[in-house]
């Protein structure tokens, strides 16, 4: 079982050459890595490629948008952002609230 609201938050600046600040409760195992995290209001995760692993990003509140590959979507609450290995990807909060995301990066 994981408990993120125990887990202290690491807080991330311009994470990948992204905007603002990310704060994100993360557990890495040898098979994960698993995360809550919320970007505020005009923040983001800069464009970054998955060489070795995939990304999934379930929208737990808030707004944004994903560009993955070139092609851009719609983030809110209830939908689920995919970025296949060897994928590139951003996102961005582009809401009045915090995005908050739970995300899991498997090893593969």
């Amino acid at each position: 079982m994981i408990k993120f609201d125990e887990i202290i938050q690491t807080e991330m600046k311009n994470f990948y050459g992204g905007e603002g600040t990310v704060k994100a409760a993360i557990v890495v195992d040898e098979l994960n890595r698993i995360m809550k995290g919320s970007l505020p209001k005009g923040a983001s995760i800069g464009l970054h490629r998955h060489e070795t692993s995939s990304e999934i990003v379930y929208i737990l509140s808030g707004r944004g948008k994903a560009i993955c590959d070139g092609v851009e979507e719609e983030l809110y609450a209830g939908v689920c952002h995919y970025c296949k290995k060897g994928s590139e990807h951003t996102v961005l909060n582009t809401g009045d609230d915090d995005l908050v995301f739970f995300a899991v990066v498997p090893q593969q």
